[in-house]
C-alpha cells in the first residue's frame, strides 16, 4: 500500500501546482485585461474631452474608433467588467415605463425678464439698493458691479448630479422644486461626461445647464422625417423636450442632443470659486461643456454691449438662443441679494424682440385646462411668424381680452414669444362688423358653473373630479406616488382607460376588471393582474393623502397633512364652512373658500362617497392641540443633515408651530447649518441672525418630546 500510494501523492502535488500555475495565469490575464479596459476609458474620455469641451480634437477620427472598438471587444469577453461610466454605454437602455420624480435640493429658478436697456438698469439700480441695505463691507461699497454674461439658450434645463465624479443622476428641470429623472437619456449625450476628468472637483457636485439640439443636426433630423414620411419637428427646442422625455433612450441616442453648463447647484465635500465665471472655468477643467460666448463685463452699459454683439452675430450661431442671461457674477453678493419666490434678484434674461405678424381675428374659443382653468384662445386668419404657420394664439385671460380693446373681426398682430409660443399682443385696426368676446357662464366641457373670484384673473370650472376636461389630470394626480400611489397605473395607461370609456372618475379605476384591461392595447393578463394588486393595495392609506389625492385646488401636501391633522375625520371636513377652515394651520380665505366649494358640488361629494365605498380606509390620525412651542418663528434648513432627512426635519418643526421657509431673509428667526452649507448661512451670517447645528436642533426636538 505505501509503494503504490507514494507516486499517487507525489502526482496530486503536481497536478496541483500546474493547476495553480494555470489558476494564476488567468487572474493575471483577467487583471491585464481589467486594466487595459480602464486605460481604454480613460483615453477615450480624454479625447471625447479634448472634442466635445475643448473643440480642439488631437486624435483622428480612424484611431479613436479602433481605441472604441478595442474596448467593446473587451467588455464583450468580460461583461462582468462593463462599468456604468464606460463610453461604450451610451446607446441606450431598454425603455422606462414611466419616468421617477426627483425632489431638487437646491431650487431651480426662473429669471425675470427685461426687454429693453431701460429695464436692464432698473435692474441694476436694484441690487445697488438692496447691497447697500443690507452690506456696510467698505469692499463692496462703490465698486463697478461684474456680470457674467450668457447667451440663453433655447433648449431644456436639465440637472446633473456627480457623486466622486461619476454621474448618477440627471433631471429635468420640471416645477422647479420637482423634476423628472432621465439618467439613461443623459448617459447618451456624448458632451455630457459620464465621470469627470482633472481632480479637485466636489466629491458631491450637482451642474446645471442647457440640453438641445443644433440647427443642423435639427435639419437632419427633419430631413430624414421627410424622406420617411414622418411628422416634421416645430423647432429645435421642441425637438429637444421630446428627445429628453423619451421613455426608449435607445432613441434619444439617435437624437444626437448636446449641452451647454451654466450653473451649479448642490455642493458637498469641496470648495467652488466665489466668482461664477470661474466656477464655469472650473466646470471645463472637469470635462464639462460651458459656452464659449460667455463674457465677464463690468457695468450695465457693457451688458447692453454684450446684448447688441450677441444680436448681430445670432444668425450664425449652430443653436438657438432667445436672448442672453446677466448674473452678478460675485457668489457672496448673490446671497446677499437673495431670491423672490422662485427668481434670484442676482439674475436676469434680456430677451431678443419676438417677430411679428399681421392676422384677422376669427373667433374666440374656450378651453379647459387641466386645473379647470377656462382659457380663451384666438381662432386666426393663417399667418406665417418666424417661419411658423401660425392659426392659433393665447389670450390668456379675460382681463387680457379687456386690456388688448379686443373684439372679433378686428386686425390684431402676433407674436411669437420666446421665438415659440404665439399670443396676440395688440389691436391694429378695428374690424368692421365688431363682436364682443364674453366669458361663457357655463363649462364648455361639462356645462358647470364657470366661478372667478375677485382676488383672480383666472376664470374656472369647479366641478373638479366630475369635469371632463379636468377627468385624465384629475385621475393622473389621484394615482400619483404622493397621492394613492398606485404603482404601474402611468399617464399613457390612464389615457387608454378614460378613451376606451373604462373610467371617468377616479372611483371607476376600483371597479375595473382584467377582464376589460386585457383588451388593451400591451396589457397582458400578467400586467392587468398586477395594476388590480396595485389598486387593492392603495385603498389602505392616510387620510392626508386621500385628501392630497382629490385634487381641490391649492391644497398641497402639506395643506393636506394640516387639515388631516385638526379634523382627524373625513366627513368633518366634508360638512366644515369657510370659518371653520380658516382655524387649520396656513389655511386662509382663499383656500379655505376652495375646499369649501370642491365639497359643496354634489359631483365631488359623489366620487368621494364610491371611493369610500370601494373599500378605500385610512389610518387613525389623532387629533392633538397644535404646538405653540416655536409659534411666530421662521425656520430656514440648509446643508446636509445626518440623522434624519431635510423634509423630516421639516415636519417636525412645522409640529412644533414654526413656519420652514426656503430662503433666508431679514425675518428668518433660526438658520440650521448642515454639513456643506452654501450660501444660505453666507446670508445668515451676514445678517447677523441665529445659526444652530444638527446637534442642537437634535437637543430642541427631545426637550420638545419630553
Amino acid at each position: 500500500m505505501t509503494k503504490t500510494s507514494a507516486p499517487a501523492a507525489k502526482g496530486d502535488a503536481i497536478s496541483s501546482v500546474a493547476e495553480a500555475e494555470v489558476t494564476a495565469d488567468k487572474v493575471a490575464a483577467a487583471a491585464a485585461k481589467a486594466e487595459e479596459m480602464e486605460q481604454l476609458r480613460l483615453d477615450i474620455d480624454q479625447h471625447n474631452y479634448r472634442y466635445h469641451t475643448l473643440d480642439a480634437p488631437t486624435l483622428p477620427d480612424g484611431e479613436y474608433d479602433r481605441l472604441f472598438q478595442r474596448l467593446q471587444k473587451l467588455e464583450q469577453q468580460c461583461p462582468e467588467l462593463i462599468t456604468v461610466d464606460s463610453p461604450t454605454q451610451r446607446v441606450g437602455a431598454s425603455p422606462l415605463h414611466e419616468f421617477t420624480q426627483v425632489s431638487h435640493e437646491l431650487p431651480m429658478l426662473s429669471l425675470d425678464n427685461a426687454f429693453d436697456a431701460s429695464d436692464l438698469q432698473d435692474f441694476e439700480r436694484r441690487i445697488r439698493s438692496r447691497l447697500e441695505d443690507t452690506l456696510n463691507t467698505a469692499e463692496y461699497q462703490g465698486r463697478e458691479l461684474e456680470f457674467a454674461c450668457e447667451p440663453k439658450i433655447d433648449g431644456i434645463a436639465v440637472s446633473l448630479l456627480y457623486e466622486q465624479g461619476r454621474l448618477v443622476r440627471g433631471a429635468t428641470r420640471g416645477d422647479g422644486m420637482i423634476g423628472e429623472d432621465i439618467t439613461q437619456n443623459v448617459r447618451t449625450i456624448k458632451s455630457v461626461p459620464l465621470r469627470l476628468v482633472g481632480k479637485g472637483y466636489p466629491q458631491r457636485l450637482e451642474v446645471r445647464g442647457e440640453i438641445y439640439i443644433s440647427k443642423s443636426t435639427f435639419e437632419q433630423l427633419n430631413q430624414a422625417a421627410m424622406q420617411a414620411g414622418e411628422k416634421l419637428f416645430a423647432n429645435p427646442r421642441n425637438a429637444a423636450a421630446g428627445s429628453v422625455r423619451q421613455k426608449d433612450s435607445r432613441l434619444t441616442a439617435k437624437r444626437q442632443l448636446t449641452m451647454f453648463c451654466y450653473a451649479v447647484g448642490q455642493v458637498e465635500g469641496g470648495e467652488i470659486p466665489q466668482q461664477h465665471s470661474e466656477i464655469l472655468n472650473k466646470f471645463k477643467s472637469w470635462g464639462l461643456r460651458i459656452n464659449p460666448a460667455s463674457e465677464v463685463v463690468k457695468g450695465v452699459d457693457a451688458c447692453v454691449d454684450y446684448f447688441d454683439r450677441l444680436s448681430k452675430n445670432r444668425a450664425g450661431l449652430n443653436y438657438a438662443i432667445d436672448g442672453v442671461v446677466f448674473k452678478v457674477n460675485d457668489r457672496l453678493l448673490q446671497a446677499q441679494l437673495g431670491i423672490l419666490t422662485r427668481t434670484p434678484r442676482w439674475a436676469i434674461a434680456h430677451k431678443f424682440p419676438a417677430e411679428e405678424g399681421i392676422s384677422r381675428l376669427l373667433a374666440v374659443e374656450f378651453q379647459v385646462g387641466r386645473t379647470g382653468a377656462i382659457t380663451p384662445v384666438a381662432r386666426l386668419e393663417p399667418v406665417k411668424v418666424g417661419g411658423v404657420t401660425i392659426s392659433n394664439a393665447t389670450l390668456h385671460n379675460m382681463d387680457e381680452v379687456n386690456r388688448l380693446g379686443l373684439f372679433i373681426n378686428d386686425t390684431v398682430v402676433v407674436q411669437r414669444a420666446g421665438d415659440v409660443i404665439p399670443k396676440v399682443v395688440r389691436v391694429m385696426q378695428a374690424g368692421e362688423h365688431q363682436q364682443v368676446i364674453a366669458l361663457p357662464a357655463q363649462c364648455p366641457a361639462c356645462g358647470a358653473d364657470i366661478v372667478q373670484t375677485a382676488s383672480e384673473v383666472i376664470a374656472r370650472c369647479e366641478a373638479g373630479l366630475a369635469c371632463q376636461a379636468q377627468r385624465k389630470e384629475s385621475i393622473r394626480h389621484f394615482a400619483s406616488r404622493l397621492a394613492m400611489d398606485i404603482e404601474g397605473l402611468g399617464d399613457k395607461l390612464v389615457v387608454q382607460l378614460v378613451d376606451e370609456g373604462l373610467i371617468q372618475s377616479p372611483a371607476d379605476l376600483y371597479a375595473l376588471v382584467a377582464s376589460e384591461l386585457v383588451k388593451l392595447e400591451r396589457m397582458a393578463p400578467k400586467s392587468a393582474n398586477n395594476l388590480l394588486q396595485a389598486l387593492d393595495k392603495s385603498k389602505q392609506t392616510s387620510l392626508a393623502k386621500f385628501i392630497y389625492a382629490l385634487g381641490i385646488q391649492e391644497v398641497g401636501e402639506s395643506t393636506a397633512r394640516s387639515l388631516a391633522n385638526f379634523f382627524g375625520d373625513l366627513d368633518l371636513l366634508r360638512r366644515a364652512d369657510v370659518e371653520k377652515l380658516q382655524q387649520v394651520q396656513d389655511v386662509g380665505p382663499i383656500v379655505a373658500l376652495k375646499i369649501a366649494r370642491f365639497f359643496s358640488q354634489a359631483d365631488n361629494q359623489a366620487v368621494v362617497n364610491d371611493l369610500l365605498a370601494a373599500g378605500i380606509t385610512f389610518e387613525a390620525v389623532s387629533v392633538d392641540e397644535p404646538s405653540v412651542v416655536l409659534q411666530g418663528l421662521t425656520y430656514v434648513l440648509t446643508g446636509s443633515l445626518t440623522q434624519l432627512s431635510r423634509n423630516e426635519a421639516k415636519a417636525r418643526l412645522q409640529a412644533m408651530g414654526a413656519k420652514v421657509a426656503g430662503t433666508v431673509s431679514k425675518k428668518t428667526s433660526v438658520v440650521v447649518a448642515g454639513e456643506a452649507a452654501g450660501s444660505k448661512l453666507v446670508k445668515a451670517q451676514a445678517l447677523g441672525l441665529k445659526v444652530i447645528d444638527e446637534t442642537e436642533l437634535m437637543d430642541l426636538f427631545a426637550a420638545h418630546e419630553t
